[in-house]
């Protein structure tokens, strides 16, 4: 168990340099000790202040610092994830751009996974979706149609992320940058083979992202456009914000619609209506 904490710590650490080099210009981060204290109220799953930054530089430092320290309870990043994809979700924190965050080997659940409605500080959940990076080749994309022919799948995915402050109305997009953007947990739906047709490309903005409770009840809905116009372009702020994918890399696309709030006996589907046989993700709360 040692070494395999260690291998995460390493490969963390690894990733916090790779960004460093990547020529992000850092200004005020935040002290190693205020970002250790997070970190710990953030394992603990325990309200925080907002974390002081000023700036993205800020807030990227700082995310830098805090990525490691979880890595070593939840895993190795495993890839990346962008949020605030969507007008509403701009407009609700004041920001004008999405966010970038990081993604954990161990946090993700299986479809159907049953959690408690408190699993976080100030935990939600989202109707998302995961791509697969099946080559470095991605990094050259410019259109949602390279993108496609990159990726090996796609998941349905239901995003937990915890939002972590103790202030809610404090968060804007350095404060969710600077928590990782609340990369915690998800449930990941079974894999779609990415079929490189141009129809497959099309429904994937066209398709009806419908969250519902377990009678049937519609709680949110919106299309793939939602997600920049198209969900692949998440795929493509990521890389021009500084992300050097890499086979394997599991990309969470943001929000299609609201952040909502999980409640005990409450459980939540995600269907993708207009892709292959609708399919789903669910989750239960207790």
């Amino acid at each position: 168990m040692r070494l395999k904490r260690v291998r995460r710590a390493g490969a963390a650490l690894a990733f916090a340099a790779s960004m460093a080099a990547g020529g992000v210009a850092y200004a005020e981060c935040p002290a190693d000790e205020a970002v250790a204290r997070l970190a710990a109220d953030i394992l603990a799953a325990k309200p925080t202040p907002p974390p002081a930054v000023a700036s993205t530089e800020d807030a990227l430092c700082a995310q830098g610092k805090l990525v490691p320290l979880l890595a070593k309870d939840w895993g190795a990043p495993a890839g990346y994830k962008a949020g605030l994809t969507s007008e509403p979700a701009q407009k609700a924190f004041g920001a004008s751009s999405p966010v970038r965050g990081v993604l954990y080997a161990d946090m993700m659940l299986e479809d159907g996974a049953s959690i408690p409605a408190n699993w976080g500080a100030l935990p939600r959940f989202e109707a998302d979706m995961i791509v697969v990076v099946a080559d470095a080749a991605i990094n050259a994309a410019t259109t949602p149609q390279e993108v496609l022919a990159s990726l090996s799948a796609v998941h349905p995915f239901i995003e937990l992320p915890d939002l972590v402050v103790d202030d809610p109305k404090a968060l804007n997009a350095d404060i969710i940058t600077a928590i990782n953007v609340g990369a915690r947990k998800g449930v990941l739906g079974a894999a779609i083979p990415a079929d490189q047709s141009e129809a497959f490309l099309a429904s994937l903005a066209a398709m009806q992202v419908v969250v519902t409770d377990g009678d049937g009840q519609e709680l949110a809905r919106a299309p793939g456009a939602a997600i920049l116009g198209h969900p692949l372009n998440a795929v493509l702020w990521l890389r021009d914000s500084g992300v050097e994918f890499k086979a394997g890399d599991l990309v969470s696309l943001g929000s299609f619609g609201p952040l909502l709030p999980p409640k005990p006996g409450l459980k939540a589907t995600v269907t993708y209506e207009g892709l292959a046989d609708s399919p789903t993700v669910s989750v239960g709360f207790e």
